[in-house]
C-alpha cells in the first residue's frame, strides 16, 4: 500500500521569559530544538517537514499542514495552547507533548486532538501508523523505555546559523536520582527513568556532527559510569571540545572526569543549588550528602575545566542571609559563571504536592513558573524578599569587582586573565550579544568559544596535588541540577 506524503509542522513556542524585558537573546539562541528534530526522524522521507523555533524566528501561522506538532514547557503552555487552538480552527490535526502535557494532561487535552504522556520513542511511531490509517487515539502514554535503536536525528531541519551551539546532542534519558523538585518522576512514570543509547550509536551520532564543539544536553551525562567511561574512551582522538552537566558525586568518582577531560571536556554545569545540608535532605538529595563542593571545584580547575555553578534560593532553611553567603562562596571558589534560580514547585512533582498540602502555593499562572518569580510562600522570607535577593545575587556575582575577585582565586596569571575575559564576555557585553543575534551572526562566535575552551584545556594547574576521590563532609551539600528530564519531546532551548 502506498502511503501518501503529508505536510508536518513542528513548533517550539517561545518560553514566556524569552519574550520579557529581561530577555537575554543569547540565552535562548544557544541550542536548537533537538527533541522535535528527533521526532522528525520517524517521518517518511517523502513527508514535507518544517521545524520552527520561536526563540530565534517569527512564526507564520497562515498555513494549513495536515499535522501540527507542538512541544510544551510550563512557561510556554499558554502560547502553545494559543497556537494549537489557531491551527485546530484551520482544520489541522494538532498533537501536543512534553513535560507540561505529561504533568497536566487534562488541561492540555482541551487544546489538542492527541496528547503524548512521557517519552516519545515508543508512542510517536505508533501514533504515526495510526494517523496514516486515519484512526489516531486521543492519548498515548509511554510504556517501553529504550533508545538503543533511535534513528539519526533530522539535523537537516535545524537552522544551524541561528544558534551559538548547533552541535547539541543527547545520549541518555532522564537521571538516576530522585529529587522532590524535579519533573522526572512524573515524566517517566510507568517505566525506567534513566537509560542510555548504545555506545556505538552515540559515537556514530557524534561523528556526524561537523566542526569541533559539542554540547551534551543530558540531564546527567555521567549517570551511568560504565556507559560514560566507554563513551569517553571511544571519543578519544576525535579532537572534540565539549561541555556537559554533571553532579558533585560524579566529579569525585575516581578517574571518571579524567577520562572526560582526555577526550575534550572543557566546561561542566554543576548543580550546587544549596550549601545547606538540611535543605539537601528536605529535597531528597540523599546521594550527595558528605560531599565537598570545594574539592569538586578544585578537581575540575586542576584538570582545566571551567565551572558553571547552579544555585537555587527559597528552600525552607533559606533566610535573608542566603544570597550574600552563596554569592560570596561562589566568588571565593573561583567559579567562572553562575546561574541562579528561585525554587519553583512544578505541578506533579513531590515539591508541589508537599507545598499544596501546606497551602503554600500562591497561584497557578504558568507564565510565572520561570524560576525568576516566587510562586509559593517561602518559610523564612517574604515572596518579595526572595525575588529581590535573587536579582541582587545576579548583580553581585557579575559586578566587575566580583569577576576580578573570582579570577584572582586562580593561581596563575594567565588563568586569571582567561577567567576574567570569559565571565565578562558572557555577561557584561549584552549590547554586543543583542547586535549579533539581531543580525543573525551568532554562528560566527562559535570559533571564539572553541578557542576559549581549547585554552582552558591547555593550561592546568601543576601546583596542587590531585584531589582525592572522596572527601569528608564539611557542611556543604549538593542538589543535582536536573534541567528537566528530557527525552524526545523535551530539550530546553
Amino acid at each position: 500500500m502506498i502511503v501518501p506524503a503529508m505536510r508536518v509542522k513542528m513548533i517550539l513556542p517561545a518560553l514566556t521569559e524569552a519574550t520579557s524585558p529581561m530577555f537575554r537573546p543569547i540565552k535562548y539562541s544557544l541550542f536548537p530544538p533537538l527533541g522535535l528534530a528527533t521526532l522528525a526522524a520517524y517521518l517518511d522521507n517523502d513527508d514535507e517537514v518544517t521545524l520552527l523555533d520561536e526563540h530565534v524566528e517569527k512564526l507564520k501561522l497562515d498555513d494549513a499542514p495536515e499535522l501540527v506538532v507542538i512541544q510544551v514547557y510550563i512557561t510556554s503552555a499558554y502560547r502553545s495552547y494559543q497556537i494549537a487552538d489557531h491551527y485546530r480552527r484551520r482544520g489541522c490535526y494538532v498533537a501536543l507533548g512534553g513535560l507540561h502535557v505529561t504533568s497536566l494532561p487534562e488541561e492540555a487535552a482541551q487544546h489538542a486532538d492527541t496528547i503524548f504522556l512521557g517519552p516519545g520513542e515508543d508512542t510517536w511511531p505508533q501514533f504515526l501508523r495510526d494517523f496514516r490509517a486515519e484512526k489516531p487515539a486521543a492519548r498515548y502514554a509511554s510504556q517501553t523505555r529504550t533508545i538503543e535503536a533511535l534513528p539519526p536525528i533530522r539535523r537537516d531541519l535545524i537552522k544551524r546559523h541561528l544558534y551559538l551551539v548547533p552541535n547539541s546532542i543527547v545520549v541518555s534519558r532522564g537521571c538516576p536520582h530522585v529529587c522532590d523538585f524535579c519533573y522526572k518522576e512524573a515524566f517517566f512514570k510507568g517505566g525506567r527513568s534513566f537509560y542510555t543509547q548504545t555506545v556505538d550509536r552515540a559515537l556514530a551520532e557524534i561523528d556526524r556532527l561537523p566542526g569541533r564543539h559539542l554540547y551534551f544536553l543530558d540531564d546527567h551525562l555521567f549517570g551511568n559510569s560504565r556507559f560514560a567511561r566507554a563513551l569517553f574512551d571511544g571519543m578519544r582522538g576525535m579532537g572534540r571540545l565539549w561541555q556537559a552537566a554533571g553532579t558533585v558525586n560524579s566529579i569525585l568518582t575516581p578517574d571518571l572526569v579524567e577520562k572526560a577531560v582526555a577526550c575534550g571536556l572543557r566546561s561542566l554545569f554543576v548543580g550546587f543549588e544549596t550549601t545547606n545540608a538540611v535543605n539537601l535532605k528536605e529535597q531528597r538529595k540523599f546521594q550527595n550528602l558528605r560531599r565537598d563542593y570545594g574539592a569538586a571545584i578544585r578537581r575540575l580547575h586542576d584538570l582545566g575545566v571551567m565551572v558553571n555553578g547552579s544555585f537555587v534560593f527559597g528552600m525552607d532553611e533559606d533566610d535573608s542571609t542566603v544570597f550574600d553567603q552563596t554569592v560570596g562562596w561562589a566568588i571565593e571558589q573561583g567559579i567562572e559563571t553562575a546561574t541562579f534560580h528561585i525554587l519553583t514547585p512544578y505541578p506533579s512533582t513531590g515539591l508541589h504536592a508537599r507545598m499544596k498540602a501546606q497551602n503554600r502555593i500562591l497561584h497557578s499562572n504558568w507564565d510565572l513558573y520561570d524560576t525568576r518569580h516566587t510562586v509559593f510562600q517561602p518559610a523564612r522570607l517574604s515572596p518579595e524578599a526572595l525575588e529581590q535577593g535573587y536579582w541582587r545575587a545576579y548583580r553581585d556575582f557579575y559586578r566587575w569587582g566580583s569577576i576580578l575577585r573570582s579570577a584572582c582565586a586562580k593561581d596563575e596569571l594567565w588563568t586569571r586573565l582567561r577567567h576574567f575575559a570569559y565571565a565578562a564576555g558572557w555577561k557584561k557585553f549584552e549590547f554586543l550579544w543583542n547586535f549579533i543575534i539581531r543580525t543573525k551572526q551568532v554562528s560566527y562566535m562559535l570559533p571564539v568559544l572553541e578557542s576559549i575552551l581549547e585554552e582552558f584545556g591547555k593550561l592546568r594547574s601543576p601546583s596542587r596535588p590531585a584531589v582525592p576521590p572522596s572527601v569528608p563532609e564539611k557542611g556543604t551539600a549538593e542538589q543535582a541540577s536536573c534541567s528537566q528530564a528530557v527525552p524526545n519531546w523535551d530539550r530546553p532551548s
